[in-house]
């Protein structure tokens, strides 16, 4: 994990790796993960907006065939009217059982963990933490949904969400984050609860790319320099600036922007709007405890071989080690 001093957006270290950002820390991905080897709980986590459609194939595609993780954490936003759940427990064959979901309108969260992790899971909660409207006749519902549990003496929050869109309303998002995640399993409700030893964001956060023209940027991504770019991604602006997600830590931005694309297709918007693309698509981090609970990240990427949505998802892979007592 880079623990530098903060210091200018999307600065480059003497590797090409992005650094630490103030509020945000930007950590290395450790390629090298021995299942269970050396970790005591290995979880994949997955976030994509829909855009309400689906069909199994791309589900099937976003839970893989390398299934080589304890939890698979699945984080949807506009969700079409179809039985999610059922779908993904297909993809999944017999190899993971379902073990919570937390559903509001368009926005799912599903937590599922290999056959028998019922027998080390307790506790399980979700919560609920609406914003805005209703989300229309489209569904496309704003805020956030929530799981804790323990597994395996572990207690995590895992948050699917799904922020309010425009380039503009980045104050308005920040709002949102705040208030989602001052509700969200409320110290106030219940001041006695242990505090989790680690939190997982995931989902359509719907942060922009600012303050670059569209075709340099799309230039820059079509060259593979899109790293470049972070120094103009709105949530790494706006963590700077102790707004948003302190504490919390991310993957290099090493993939494309997730959005905005072309239904069908790897290509970027092309309609009238001719959108931005940009890094909507996270996830994000935070152990409680770094002396008790150290978490690896093992992989961050998009999944481009999905084209049924204008937005592509987002993979990564965490590993957590529990410090042994001395």
């Amino acid at each position: 994990m880079i623990r530098r001093k903060p210091i200018q957006l999307g600065s480059l270290d003497s590797h090409g790796a992005t650094m630490s950002h103030e509020g945000i820390k930007t950590v290395r991905v450790d390629n090298r993960c021995d299942f269970s080897s050396y970790s005591d709980l290995c979880i994949c986590v997955v976030t994509w907006n829909m855009n309400g459609q689906v069909t199994y194939e791309d589900l099937a595609e976003l839970v893989g065939n390398n299934r080589k993780f304890d939890l698979l954490v699945v984080g949807l936003q506009e969700v079409p009217r179809k039985n999610i759940s059922r779908l993904l427990q297909a993809a999944l064959l017999d190899s993971h059982i379902l073990l919570g979901k937390s559903i509001m309108q368009s926005i799912h969260l599903y937590v599922f963990g290999l056959k028998d992790s019922d027998l080390f899971t307790k506790e399980v909660k979700i919560d609920k933490s609406p914003v805005g409207g209703l989300g229309g006749l489209i569904r496309r519902k704003k805020g956030a949904v929530a799981i804790r549990l323990n597994y395996k003496g572990i207690t995590m929050v895992f948050i699917s969400c799904h922020l309010s869109a425009h380039a503009q309303n980045v104050e308005k998002r920040n709002s949102e984050f705040r208030n989602v995640s001052e509700s969200l399993f409320s110290q106030k409700l219940n001041p006695y609860a242990r505090p989790a030893q680690i939190t997982v964001w995931l989902g359509d956060l719907n942060y922009r790319i600012q303050g670059i023209g569209n075709y340099p940027a799309r230039d820059l991504i079509h060259n593979d320099l899109q790293r470049l770019l972070t120094n103009n991604d709105q949530l790494l602006q706006e963590a700077e600036r102790g707004q948003i997600f302190e504490g919390y830590s991310e993957g290099t931005l090493t993939f494309k922007p997730t959005y905005k694309y072309n239904i069908g297709s790897s290509n970027y918007d092309t309609s009238y709007k001719v959108r931005m693309p940009s890094w909507t698509d996270r996830i994000l981090f935070k152990t409680q405890d770094t002396e008790e609970i150290h978490a690896t990240l093992h992989s961050y990427e998009a999944m481009d071989d999905i084209h049924s949505s204008d937005h592509k998802p987002v993979k990564a892979h965490i590993c957590l080690e529990l410090s042994k007592p001395s």
